[in-house]
């Protein structure tokens, strides 16, 4: 039966890695179309922030819905209604009537769906998944996601240049059909694996109350929790936001600088989730958390701040980039082994809601800070200014190098802070 149920889980993690590809490939396209448009850092940010925020908002009303309803159904719904956004994108795209603020509203609905699609998603991979394999699973998973995100930059570039966006649009249609044919027609999810009390429909706030009242009782999850947070505000407002701003702006708009870094990030991200899928981590997995976020922090950030070139970036990339699926691993382990399998659905859309909502408040302060403050700094003539242009140097972009410095050393004091947390410790 556990074999029969983890290829299941193989099926369901091919199928949706081909999906999520599909759908990189126009996230990254339109990124790039967006910027070109309006040559603003801002105008970047507001796509992630439209996509997070209905997520977030969403997400603590979920998981009652998603414990009480098929996974199956909630996954292919989700699916449904992104693909048909993707559709109304290119028939825009098509008549000439697509415009920035289009696809703030695509990404809102996205984003609505993703609420909806995570937890389902997250709770599947409790269900096939023995208990054994958390963690190479795991390392399994970040293999595809950084698979997918070498691979994007280079398949965007490449159908562009022969389809334009309409072709990456077309292929991220024909990944959904693939995705949706294969999880209709090939995956089984054993729901009643999933409750073993008797089907019991709740309210919403309900099942968002008994997910918060579990993280209560359970403080070192919820210390957890509040720390990826942190961390992942400091993440949005560089790494993952002004990024591809930052490249384009030091390399002259070399979009194949941009492809050749974003490919890097991918690669560490294989390189360690192959790692942690072929080795028996170390038991300790609060110490595989923090440690890999504080290396993160501390040579990614700050080397991303401080390069000038493609080399440097790579190298800051790959520091970056390698240390997450550690950190993901030891956190899944720690999840799963602890939250109850009848629970899941709505401890994970709150935990969501909870990591997550600082994503949308450090992509619009990520965007903002860029555009107003460090920009414009970094050109202005004072002591200062002179002594952080001898780390990063000047120009275009260096406002934004030095947003890296700061998130690099705020970063690592955050991880090695929570590692120190008692309640925390007693995760181990």
């Amino acid at each position: 039966m556990k074999n029969k149920k983890l290829n299941d889980y193989i099926i369901f993690w091919l199928s949706q890695s081909v999906s999520q590809l599909g759908s990189s490939m126009t996230s990254f396209a339109l990124i790039i179309w967006a910027y070109k448009q309006t040559n603003s850092v801002m105008t970047v940010s507001l796509l992630t922030f439209f996509t997070y925020l209905p997520y977030i908002l969403f997400s603590i009303f979920a998981g009652a819905f998603v414990d009480n309803h098929k996974k199956k159904s909630i996954l292919l719904w989700t699916d449904s209604i992104a693909c048909i956004c993707s559709i109304a994108t290119l028939v825009l795209l098509y008549i000439g009537k697509l415009e920035i603020e289009y696809i703030y509203i695509v990404n809102a609905v996205i984003g609505l769906m993703n609420a909806f699609q995570s937890p389902a998603s997250t709770v599947t991979f409790g269900i096939l998944v023995p208990n054994e394999m958390y963690a190479k699973i795991s390392g399994m998973n970040s293999f595809s996601s950084s698979l997918i995100t070498v691979v994007t930059p280079m398949l965007a570039a490449f159908i562009s240049s022969f389809w334009g966006l309409k072709g990456v649009f077309f292929i991220d249609l024909i990944t959904f059909l693939f995705s949706f044919v294969f999880l209709l027609f090939f995956i089984k999810i054993p729901e009643h694996d999933l409750n073993t009390k008797s089907i019991e429909k709740q309210s919403l706030l309900s099942g968002c109350r008994e997910g918060f009242n579990f993280l209560i009782q359970n403080k070192g999850l919820l210390y957890i929790i509040i720390s990826m947070a942190i961390l992942n505000f400091f993440s949005r407002l560089t790494y993952e936001n002004i990024l591809p701003a930052m490249i384009l702006s030091r390399s002259g708009g070399n979009n194949n600088v941009l492809g050749f870094v974003s490919g890097i990030i991918g690669f560490g991200g294989i390189l360690g989730g192959v790692i942690v899928s072929l080795i028996k981590l170390p038991n300790n997995n609060v110490k595989l958390i923090y440690y890999s976020a504080a290396f993160s922090f501390l040579f990614g950030d700050m080397l991303m701040g401080i390069g000038q070139n493609v080399i440097v970036w790579s190298i800051a990339a790959l520091a970056a980039s390698a240390p997450l699926p550690f950190l993901t691993a030891g956190q899944n382990v720690i999840l799963y082994n602890t939250i109850p399998k009848e629970m899941q659905g709505r401890v994970f859309a709150v935990r969501n809601a909870l990591q997550y909502f600082t994503i949308p408040i450090g992509t619009l302060l990520g965007g903002a800070l860029a555009d107003y403050i460090f920009e414009p700094f970094m050109k202005t003539e004072n002591q200062l200014s002179n002594i952080l242009q001898n780390m990063v140097g000047s120009g275009s972009g260096s406002g934004m190098a030095v947003m890296f410095l700061f998130t690099g050393t705020l970063g690592f004091i955050t991880s090695v802070a929570f590692y120190k947390n008692k309640n925390i410790q007693r995760l181990k």
